[in-house]
C-alpha cells in the first residue's frame, strides 16, 4: 500500500491523523511517517496488520469503537 493510499484512505474514511492512528492502534506520528514520500527519510512502510486493517476498514468494516 503506497503512502498516497493511504493518505487518500484517511480521506476516503473521514478521519483525522488521531483517529486513523486510533483505529490502527498507532500513533498520529507513525500515521504521518506513513503518509510521506518514500524519498523522505521520515518515511515509514505501514505493518502488514496496518494495510489488512486499512482494506477492511475501505470494505464497509467498522469496530465498536469507530469515531463519530
Amino acid at each position: 500500500m503506497t503512502y498516497l493510499k493511504i493518505k487518500a484512505a484517511r480521506h476516503d474514511l473521514g478521519l483525522s491523523v488521531r483517529e486513523f492512528g486510533q483505529m490502527l492502534d498507532t500513533d498520529a506520528s507513525t500515521i504521518r511517517k506513513m503518509e510521506t514520500a518514500p524519498d523522505k527519510s521520515q518515511h515509514r512502510k505501514p505493518a502488514p496488520r496496518m494495510a489488512r486493517l486499512i482494506t477492511a476498514y475501505l470494505s464497509g468494516y467498522r469496530p465498536d469503537d469507530w469515531p463519530e
